[in-house]
């Protein structure tokens, strides 16, 4: 049976679950292909998702360490159970609006590594069960926070009560938090009112397609699965180590092998063969100059 791998950029409509739409787009694909897709974004949310389909579902950890991009427009004066505007959302009485200068001298302070509580409707589980079962189901959900990274937070536009934001953050951060977080550190509640995802690491929305795409458009639009490894380092090796290292065995490297410089110790490495596939993801132990294999590429993987 022919399979199908790859890549593909799809921009998520809002209304929708990322699963939905990921099970509408499958229908593009012959029976039997596997997806799946690599960040959830809630219903209100729009923007990129990036699926991975056969074979690249192998490699769907390495886009979810990529960096993402949100645009996010914020509702000061208010907060809502779900820490956006699809839950419950509450006025908050005598909120005054903060100055500029106030939200953007708070906002400095989420950039970096923080502990992030992520919100009680999410994902994150809690002694083995999702919050957002329990939180629906009328419990009270405590969740522990946890570090994410926040690389930048520009403000776009700010008129009390929108605030308009770009976001570029590392995996597990919810921007709903972020934006729960800000509303209690400004005293006047915040929450999510529109979020579009722009950018998973080097994938734009821009070059997405729509679930509104005809089959055959979707099918070229395929990027191939290598692509998952963009941000991780190359490197290529003689066709004897390249057996080696493919039949599990770790291999040391010699003077003349060409290393990046700037690899650091248990660093992941790409390995391609001659004809520049990649075949195999391995770490490099920098003092020791040795490979070890860590995932060996079948074809087309």
């Amino acid at each position: 049976m022919t399979t199908t791998d790859g890549l593909l950029l799809l921009d998520k409509p809002g209304g929708l679950t990322s699963r939905a739409a990921l099970d509408r787009a499958l229908r593009w694909f012959p029976r039997g292909t596997r997806m799946g897709h690599t960040g959830t974004l809630d219903p209100l949310a729009t923007g990129l998702l990036v699926l991975c389909l056969g074979r690249a579902t192998r490699l769907a950890e390495y886009v979810q360490r990529m960096a993402k991009t949100y645009r996010a427009g914020l509702q000061l004066g208010a907060r809502s159970d779900t820490d956006d505007a699809d839950g419950l959302v509450t006025p908050v009485t005598g909120a005054s609006a903060p100055d500029a200068a106030a939200v953007a001298a708070c906002l400095a302070g989420f950039v970096g590594t923080i502990d992030q509580v992520p919100p009680a409707f999410s994902a994150a589980k809690v002694t083995g069960q999702r919050a957002y079962d329990l939180a629906r189901a009328g419990q009270e959900v405590a969740l522990q926070a946890r570090p994410v990274t926040i690389h930048s937070i520009v403000i776009l536009s700010y008129a009390y009560p929108y605030l308009e934001l770009e976001v570029r953050c590392g995996k597990g951060t919810y921007i709903r938090s972020l934006a729960r977080d800000l509303g209690e550190r400004l005293g006047c509640g915040a929450l999510v009112a529109s979020l579009r995802r722009t950018r998973v690491g080097p994938f734009a929305v821009e070059d997405a397609v729509s679930l509104e795409t005809n089959p055959e458009t979707a099918c070229s639009r395929l990027l191939p699965a290598e692509a998952a490894l963009a941000e991780l380092p190359q490197l290529h090796l003689s066709t004897h180590l390249v057996t080696r290292l493919c039949q599990g065995q770790t291999i040391q490297l010699g003077a003349r092998d060409l290393v990046p410089s700037n690899l650091e110790k248990d660093a992941e490495v790409v390995l391609h063969d001659h004809s520049g596939r990649a075949v195999a993801i391995a770490t490099y132990d920098a003092r020791r100059k040795l490979l070890r294999p860590e995932k060996v590429l079948g074809a087309g993987s």
